[in-house]
């Protein structure tokens, strides 16, 4: 089984996919926005992890984690979010260490669509287009909307992870092809 993270402070995502075919068996989100403690956030993620250790049936053999941001960008997080970002980043990989006993890989986020086959139009932001593809070619992901056609808080999160796991599980089969 691999484990998929999309990290954030605000809402994490996770995806659990089949190892052996790249289907979902769980895809959900961890709700953090009203917590405003650092590690009272660390420890909700960690109870979520901890759930997910004890109800798989099989043994989750890889983790995946998006890569958090490296440098700035105009309009986008400030230096103090980006640390932020990096620090919740590094609890949580080392909760997954602690937890399952596996070092986590790490994927930039382009590089996980285009693993996947996700283009991003120019002007068009990736989040919107990344969700739209999954919805459209993930049998099995649902997502649900508010009142006014948005995609309700969570989807884009869980569609995230989705991604990562989909573009480790992808490059694992490229390993095994590479090596026979």
């Amino acid at each position: 089984m691999i484990l998929g993270l999309d990290i954030s402070t605000s809402i994490t995502g996770y995806t659990l996919l089949d190892a052996d075919d790249g289907t979902i068996i769980e895809c959900g989100h961890i709700d953090l926005r009203k917590e405003k403690n650092f590690f009272e956030k660390a420890s909700l993620v960690e109870k979520k992890l901890r759930e997910i250790d004890k109800a798989s049936k099989t043994w989750i053999h890889e983790i995946y984690i998006e890569q958090s941001l490296q440098s700035f960008r105009s309009g986008f997080s400030s230096a103090h979010t980006l640390s932020l970002l990096s620090r919740f980043n590094g609890v949580v990989s080392w909760l997954c260490y602690e937890i399952f006993a596996l070092e986590p890989h790490y994927l930039a986020a382009s590089s996980a669509r285009k693993l996947c086959g996700i283009k991003i139009p120019k002007g068009q932001k990736a989040k919107k287009v990344s969700l739209q593809f999954v919805v459209d070619n993930v049998p099995g992901f649902e997502v649900q909307y508010t009142r006014h056609g948005n995609p309700k808080a969570g989807y884009a999160d869980r569609s995230d992870s989705y991604v990562i796991a989909k573009a480790g599980w992808i490059r694992e089969r490229e390993e095994i092809k590479n090596t026979d």
